[in-house]
């Protein structure tokens, strides 16, 4: 986020869960006495993995389904892990890391994978691959609230919730509205549900997620999308050009022989070209 124009920044309490995602496993060299590995250049936080640093649950990109964690962000790290010959683990972590960079300097995570927007201020702290995704906030309301945009929120006194210090809940305030703070889209969801709030600012691929659900549609409806320039990329440490290249070498290939393709429809939905080649950011 450049805090308007960005994806959503998520604190949580410091919950740190491990659940591994096994690709192909491979050898590696060991630095001496470091602990740490050297495969094809690149310094892993542990030996024979690939540790990404992400925050759960944030359906379709990452989420915990039949006890692994899944999504559209993990299937593309796979293919970076598979790469490099090794296996993909991913540890749960506080949203506000990423945007620190506190996890990847302390050596915790090789790289942080966690539907993140590019932003300026993120830039100072992280490095960023190139974007992968675009993305808009959506405006989803309860069908029975009579709210048709994010107008009539305020219009007739309508309570409007968000994401804690996300893009969404940025972009709330900028337009003067003084949204109910939830921790996770799950529970902005959920609060919608139980009628805490009658519309929620939220990032669309949620929406698009949640409203395939049959019962959820019935209940609640999209009613504005709102373009906010927002362009996802995944981050390493400061400096760590070698795994950067790696990434973004893995994206392009993607999107250059149709894996991208097949994996943006497996968990985002239909295809729309103009996500897979976003403008440099």
């Amino acid at each position: 986020m450049t805090t308007l124009l960005g994806r959503r920044t998520r604190i949580l309490a410091a919950i740190t869960a491990t659940a591994g995602l096994v690709l192909v496993a491979g050898c590696s060299s060991s630095d001496s006495g470091s602990g740490k590995t050297t495969v094809k250049g690149v310094h892993l936080a542990k030996a024979g993995q690939l540790t990404t640093c992400t925050h759960l649950p944030y359906p379709p990109f990452q989420s915990e389904i039949d006890g692994k964690v899944q999504g559209f962000d993990v299937s593309l790290i796979d293919l970076v892990a598979k790469d490099l010959g090794v296996k993909q683990v991913i540890n749960d972590t506080p949203f506000e890391n990423f945007k620190t960079g506190a996890f990847l300097n302390s050596g915790q995570c090789d790289l942080a994978a966690a539907g993140m927007t590019i932003t300026p201020e993120r830039k100072k702290n992280v490095d960023f691959s190139d974007p992968y995704f675009e993305a808009t906030q959506a405006v989803l309301v309860d069908r029975s609230s009579g709210v048709n945009s994010l107008a009539d929120v305020k219009a007739k006194g309508k309570k409007l919730g968000a994401q804690a210090q996300t893009t969404g809940e940025d972009y709330a305030k900028s337009k003067g509205y003084d949204p109910v703070s939830f921790e996770s889209s799950d529970a902005v969801i959920n609060g919608l549900r139980t009628g805490q709030v009658q519309a929620v600012v939220i990032d669309f691929p949620v929406v698009q997620g949640w409203l395939k659900d049959k019962a959820n549609a019935d209940k609640f409806k999209l009613v504005e999308n709102i373009n906010t320039g927002e362009q996802y990329g995944f981050t390493v440490k400061k400096g760590n050009k070698v795994l950067l290249d790696d990434i973004n070498k893995a994206l392009k290939t993607a999107k250059a022989d149709g894996t991208y393709k097949k994996i943006y429809e497996q968990w985002i939905g239909p295809y729309n070209a103009s996500v897979a080649s976003p403008a440099a950011s």
